[in-house]
């Protein structure tokens, strides 16, 4: 059994507010009697893209498992590569691939520099064909930052990931794909993606309303949330959210 904490949308700025609540967050995972096999963070790690941004959220992750990482529209590849992969600046996706737990975890840059909506470049969707036909036997969670299908809400839905009917053709070929991941709506929800479980998790810096609760687009006043997802051995994905106080 593999179970994965999953977060999202931490925006670490140049103030203290973005560190306060990151520091809630894994701060309270670092707590936990038992750890998570590894902490998925489906992008915006940074609020502008900054080397410096990232030099913080490096500094305040001090957890001894995996924190596996892909960037969303407000980070930028170069001085991501730089700060927290300790890699040279590259302006290329940024695709990883981990087994941890007897599952593969495909990392995945749905990112588009300069834009706030996401599309998987051909060359990702090449990385993500390679490494599920490399790998049949694993279960595999597949995660980004975008939602590749539209969730209700306007404000996010049209700076969603378009072209997914391509990502769609490939994971239909795998069926070891037991769920996709991502963030940047700012919302826990749940749908279905190419006949899987679609996990969109909270956000750590602010709640996006929805349409008809509110006029108001984002609180900043609600408590931060994780997600996690318990995967059993026999391919049985459960997932709880919990609020951080």
């Amino acid at each position: 059994m593999g179970i994965f904490a999953h977060v999202s949308d931490v925006h670490i700025d140049a103030g203290e507010r973005s560190v306060q609540r990151a520091g809630r967050v894994f701060g309270y995972l670092a707590g936990l009697p038992t750890p998570p096999d590894a902490v998925i963070v489906t992008g915006d790690l940074a609020d502008h893209g900054a080397e410096s941004e990232y030099e913080r959220l490096r500094d305040l992750v001090d957890l001894p498992i995996p924190v596996l990482w892909c960037p969303g529209n407000h980070d930028a590849r170069e001085p991501y590569r730089k700060a927290l992969l300790g890699e040279e600046p590259d302006a290329r996706p940024i695709n990883r691939a981990f087994e941890i737990a007897g599952t593969l975890i495909l990392m995945l840059d749905s990112s588009i520099p300069g834009r706030n909506d996401g599309l998987l470049a051909d060359e990702t969707l090449e990385w993500l064909a390679a490494a599920l036909a490399n790998q049949p036997e694993l279960p595999t969670l597949v995660c980004f930052h975008h939602p590749p299908v539209p969730l209700g809400i306007p404000f996010i839905d049209e700076i969603r990931q378009f072209g997914a009917e391509r990502l769609a053709a490939v994971l239909e070929r795998h069926p070891q794909v037991v769920a996709v991941l991502c963030g940047h709506a700012h919302t826990p929800a749940a749908a279905t993606f190419a006949g899987r479980p679609l996990l969109v998790a909270p956000s750590v810096t602010s709640t996006l309303m929805l349409p008809f609760e509110t006029d108001q687009v984002f609180d900043r006043d609600l408590p931060p949330m994780v997600a996690f997802h318990v995967l059993s051995d026999d391919r049985h994905l459960t997932t709880h959210y919990r609020v951080i106080l």
